[in-house]
């Protein structure tokens, strides 16, 4: 048999999408390896698809989502075709590879799959080993670009760091570094300047970058990398701002004032200060193409695509009665935005907070920003191989509590845990899910009552 697509053989045996999906995820023993020798290879068997396409890499710590979705509904909107490379997903499999915001169709990553899956045995039969579960999605995503849907540009998010990341094998025509917060730095390294260092990694020469960072030693790092880079650097701050023109649930208006003209009003419907930051983001990048790539904005296109622009897991309301919301900060700067969010935006009596964390987080750092807002906190474990035991989450709580009063339930059942939630926020309360976002799918799943859920990285 002949795949239909690609006009190559398929060779790789598998019959069904359900095959192609357990197949990959049959990768993760391999674990994250950093490094880029394995995917470059992989790219090379299969004629470096990844030269034809113009990528919008996308790094930071928190907020590169949410970056991503208002880029892609923009660049829709201005008559742009595109692609879309994100991860973890939240609801399915087919959700990390869009095109024109429409997931891949499972029978196309049924065909790719069976394309890759021959060349990933050829290259684990040598002294590089299995490529990884993330290196072989990577693959099949610029596959799905460069040999079937053919988008104008790919928004490019990146997995892990930047530097390392198996993403970083393209050479974009923009670079995005949202932030650089306390995640990931047991792998990442242990200072900020570390951090930001490996999500510098993906600035190339002469390529230029937008960014949000904000403190001053992280500011430093980037800088330096693009001076080395040559690379012309837009920051927060300094090359452009956003100013917020109105704030309410589910609608923010604000002002951007960029290098090249000022542009007002902009409106969002994702909630939280930190959203409009990401807007800004998104629209600088955008600008700098405009300036200097020929890329064509008219400003209702840029209005439209930033107002449609949805994420899900991201201080989403998922039901009204009652008022559940779920926000996936797993980490120190999640969990502030987080707090400033509630603080600023939502009004209710009572905070009852459920959460559920990995083992490999900054926990007590996040507590200092939840604990003093929550009414009730919930502690529960998600349905994760990687999970935090609930109790020693409450240990750990009580271990950093200080004058807060709040009650703390121990429930490891996240189902159970939900229930509870449920049935102690009243009308006028507002019940919050947050932690991993393994536990946000789950939970996003049962509230919407979505039964094509799965999860995983």
């Amino acid at each position: 048999m002949t795949n239909q697509l690609l006009g190559q053989p398929e060779s790789g045996g598998l019959q069904s999408y359900q095959e192609a999906v357990d197949w990959i995820n049959g990768l993760i023993p391999f674990g994250i390896r950093p490094g880029l020798e394995r995917v470059l290879l992989l790219m090379e068997r299969l004629g470096n698809p990844h030269r034809r396409l113009k990528f919008i890499h996308v790094a930071g710590t928190n907020g590169k989502g949410s970056t991503c979705a208002f880029l892609t509904s923009t660049l829709i909107k201005c008559g742009y075709d595109v692609g879309t490379f994100t991860s973890p997903y939240i609801t399915k499999f087919t959700n990390r590879f869009q095109y024109n915001n429409a997931d891949i169709e499972e029978q196309t990553l049924l065909e790719l799959s069976n394309v890759l899956k021959p060349v990933v045995e050829e290259i684990a039969a040598t002294e590089q080993g299995s490529p990884t579960m993330f290196e072989v999605s990577t693959a099949l995503a610029i596959l799905y670009f460069a040999k079937v849907t053919y988008p104008d540009y790919v928004v490019w998010e990146t997995g892990l760091g930047g530097r390392m990341d198996v993403t970083n094998i393209v050479t974009p025509v923009l670079s995005i570094i949202t932030n650089v917060g306390h995640d990931h730095m047991d792998r990442l390294g242990d200072t900020l300047e570390k951090v930001a260092a490996e999500k510098a990694g993906i600035i190339k020469p002469g390529v230029p970058v937008v960014s949000a960072v904000t403190q001053p030693e992280v500011i430093e790092v980037i800088r330096q990398k693009a001076m080395d880079s040559k690379s012309s650097l837009y920051l927060l701050g300094e090359q452009f701002s956003e100013t917020a023109l109105s704030v309410r649930e589910d609608e923010q208006t604000f002002r951007f004032d960029g290098l090249f003209r000022p542009i007002h009003p902009l409106t969002i419907t994702l909630n939280g200060a930190h959203q409009r930051t990401n807007a800004a983001v998104a629209v600088m990048a955008l600008e700098v193409l405009r300036q200097y790539a020929a890329l064509i904005v008219e400003d209702d296109a840029l209005e439209e695509g930033l107002r449609l622009a949805a994420w899900p897991g991201r201080l989403e309301m998922v039901s009204h009665s009652p008022r559940i919301l779920i926000d996936g900060a797993h980490n120190p700067e999640g969990a502030e935005t987080l707090a400033a969010a509630l603080k600023t935006t939502y009004r209710y009596d009572r905070l009852i907070l459920m959460m559920g964390m990995l083992d490999n987080k900054n926990h007590r750092e996040v507590m200092k920003h939840i604990l003093p807002i929550v009414d009730t906190l919930i502690v529960t474990e998600p349905d994760f191989r990687n999970k935090k035991d609930a109790q020693a989450l409450a240990d750990l709580i009580r271990s950093v509590q200080g004058k807060e009063a709040f009650e703390l339930v121990v429930e490891p059942d996240w189902k159970a845990a939900l229930q509870q939630l449920q049935h102690l926020t009243g009308e006028t309360d507002l019940g919050v899910v947050t932690g991993t976002l393994y536990l946000i799918a789950d939970v996003r799943a049962r509230l919407l009552y979505n039964s094509d859920s799965e999860k995983g990285w």
